[in-house]
């Protein structure tokens, strides 16, 4: 029988993970996604420090907050919640990267903890929602 999430069959392609903002993504595939992105987002701050990361930034880091905003509002889709929510866990997130330095980041941090828990622990909506069917897993 074929998945009407994937009619041929094939697993989910690169660009169609991480490069656009529709559909639903499950819970395991967003940690992991997840994960690799937060990697990534860590190794290129300590790797590039100085100029490198001057010249490289203008690049890498909009194209990982391209990527993090796709993986939640497909992460949101799942919830059955709009994926511009995503726009507020990436604007609290750039408030206290790399680390929350005062107390009026305290807003901030509720904020991706209340999305930890919405994203990262709780299961997606069972069956087909408004934004399509469950992802597979």
């Amino acid at each position: 029988m074929s998945d009407p999430a994937y009619p041929s069959g094939a697993r989910e392609t690169f660009a169609a993970r991480y490069l656009t903002a529709e559909g639903r993504l499950d819970r395991r595939g967003f940690l992991v996604s997840g994960l690799i992105l937060l990697g990534v987002a860590v190794l290129y701050d300590a790797v590039s420090a100085g100029p490198l990361q001057w010249i490289t930034g203008w690049l890498a880091w909009p194209l990982l907050v391209w990527i993090g905003a796709c993986l939640l509002a497909r992460r949101l889709h799942d919830r059955g919640r709009n994926g511009w929510i995503a726009a507020v866990i990436l604007a609290a997130l750039v408030a206290v990267w790399p680390q929350p330095s005062g107390f009026l980041d305290f807003p901030f941090v509720l904020i991706l903890v209340w999305a930890g828990v919405e994203l990262g622990v709780m299961t997606g909506e069972p069956g087909v929602n408004r934004y399509g069917p469950p992802p597979r897993g």
